[in-house]
């Protein structure tokens, strides 16, 4: 049985991880998007905008929920993001993703 052993450079594996965070993070914002608008579907079928409200629809608490917690991740992994796109040092332009959307900037120059 042949070993293959793969060895890669810090920054190798700052940058492969840097591709997996953006890509999670994207598929995150969107889904987060699709909620955002099923909040405003529901809401606008019950007519009852105010979360105080005791008429409140169920489904629109429980997607206001699950938005809040997906916010929180994205903001988990963009603080990783950064961590790495440091680590890395990459010269590249790096793509960061925000819950308000996905933005672009160069990385810092070494």
């Amino acid at each position: 049985m042949n070993m293959h052993h793969h060895f890669e450079t810090a920054r190798e594996s700052s940058l492969r991880e840097l591709t997996i965070i953006s890509k999670i993070l994207a598929d995150l914002v969107r889904t987060c998007q699709l909620i955002e608008s099923d909040i405003a579907a529901e809401e606008g079928r019950s007519g009852i905008f105010d979360q105080s409200d005791a008429r409140y629809s169920i489904l629109a608490k429980s997607l206001n929920g699950r938005r809040d917690n997906l916010k929180g991740t994205i903001a988990t992994l963009e603080k990783r993001f950064t961590d790495c796109a440091a680590q890395a040092g990459s010269q590249r332009s790096i793509s960061r993703v925000s819950a308000a959307g996905v933005l672009t900037r160069p990385a810092p120059a070494d």
